[in-house]
Order: structure tokens, then C-alpha cells, then sequence
């Protein structure tokens, strides 16, 4: 339901729809992206104004929703402006490794969940070396190894571009809601229901209708003990490095 006061006012009243971006709720925030991005170049330039305040303070869904509606924008001042001051996303894309992480942001920017999920994949198969890369999945022990800032990394990511609703760390969250019990987290998160498995890749749902903790596909990677080791890495109990 839209919120009556974002459509009160005129809607080339920039000034208020500014101070309504910035102090209102995420509800209302996340209604108002829109709209500013549809006002063309004025609208434009207030959420470019708000992603540059927030940089120094660690992105957020709403920074991701700022983000993704200035990344589909064709207007030449956008392109200039992410160029030059997000050149790699807003989401920092530290690695322990010097894996490049920012063809992963720009999926998600984009909203292609399904080759963001599979990248996500190769991405973490890349972590553990050339043969796993060369194997496609992961052993339980390749996971526990995985560097926490890398996981970290492509974490956020997900959580920064999906409205908070897909990543490790919201898939544990739920994990740990069920305490630890796989035949109740599955069904919670969309991937079997009653006693038939979702079907890859058209059974599952590629966009941000799907259930919470649906994406990232991490049962791809090679079964329960895998996924465990994952939801289990210290990297959700302690903070990012520096």
C-alpha cells in the first residue's frame, strides 16, 4: 500500500521529497526511490546526494535500492557520477585472496539473481583453489577454510542488493529460528516442499517475490555438511577486517 503522504505533495516539490527520503522509514524510503528516479535529472541528483552522505557508513538494502535505480539509469551525469565516486559498487569488495568480486555486484545490481547465484558459486569455488574450481562444489573442510572477509564480502552483497532478504547470513538466521532442524529450515526458505525438492533451475524463484533466505542456492555447492560448515563459519560471529 502506498504510503499517502510520498503522493501529498507536488510531485516536482523536490525539497520535500528529499527530507522525506532521508527521514523517513525504510517503507517509505523504499516507495520514494522510485519516484525521485522518474522526476529525471532533479530526482536524480537528490539520490545521488543521498548515496554520496551515506559512503562513509556501511551500505544498506536502502543504499542498494539507491544504488540499483542510479545503475539502470541512462542518463550520461549517473554514469559519470558512479564511475567516479563508486567505481566498484557500494558494497567495499575486500577479498583475502584478490578475487574480484565486482562482476558479482553488478549482477545483483542488475537484479540477475539466477547468473548472480551461479557466479556466487564459481566465486567460492575459486576461494578454495584450481581444483575445486575445476570440480564445481566444495568439501565441508574447503568451506571451513574460506577466508571470513570473502565471505563477508559476498554476503553483503547479496543482503545490500536483495532488500535484505537473501545471503548466509540471513539463511543461518532462519537455521538457527528452527534450531539447527534441516526438514523444517527447507520448506522455510523454498527449497522442498513436503517431500519433493525444488527442482533446478526453473523451480526456484529468481526474484525478490521468493521466500527469505531463498538466494543464495549454497545446496548447490554439495550437500547438508557443506551448507552446515558454511552457516557455521566464525565469519557471521565476528566483524569484517579492516
Amino acid at each position: 500500500m502506498t504510503d499517502p503522504m510520498i503522493l501529498s505533495g507536488p510531485a516536482n516539490d523536490i525539497d520535500s521529497l528529499r527530507q522525506t527520503l532521508i527521514a523517513g522509514s525504510l517503507q517509505v524510503q523504499q516507495q520514494i526511490i522510485p519516484q525521485l528516479a522518474d522526476l529525471g535529472n532533479e530526482g536524480l541528483t537528490v539520490l545521488m546526494e543521498f548515496l554520496l552522505k551515506r559512503r562513509d557508513n556501511p551500505a544498506t538494502w536502502i543504499d542498494g535500492k539507491v544504488y540499483q535505480a542510479l545503475y539502470n539509469s541512462d542518463a550520461l551525469q549517473v554514469k559519470e557520477f558512479l564511475l567516479s565516486c563508486f567505481p566498484e559498487g557500494i558494497v567495499p569488495l575486500k577479498s583475502e585472496c584478490g578475487i574480484n568480486y565486482k562482476p558479482l555486484q553488478q549482477l545483483l545490481a542488475a537484479q540477475d539473481f539466477q547468473a548472480a547465484d551461479r557466479l556466487t558459486i564459481e566465486k567460492m569455488c575459486e576461494l578454495a583453489g584450481p581444483t575445486a574450481v575445476q570440480r564445481k562444489w566444495l568439501y565441508f573442510t574447503e568451506v571451513e577454510n574460506a577466508p571470513a572477509v570473502d565471505l563477508q564480502t559476498i554476503n553483503h552483497l547479496w543482503l545490500v542488493h536483495s532488500e535484505g532478504k537473501f545471503g548466509f547470513s540471513v539463511q543461518r538466521e532462519i537455521w538457527l529460528g528452527v534450531g539447527k532442524n534441516w526438514d523444517n529450515f527447507w520448506p522455510k526458505i523454498g527449497w522442498k516442499n513436503g517431500n519433493n525438492w525444488t527442482r533446478y533451475p526453473n523451480g526456484f524463484t529468481w526474484d525478490l517475490s521468493a521466500p527469505k533466505g531463498h538466494l543464495p542456492l549454497s545446496n548447490q555447492l554439495r550437500g547438508v555438511r557443506v551448507f552446515a560448515s558454511l552457516l557455521s563459519h566464525p565469519a557471521w560471529t565476528k566483524s569484517a577486517t579492516n
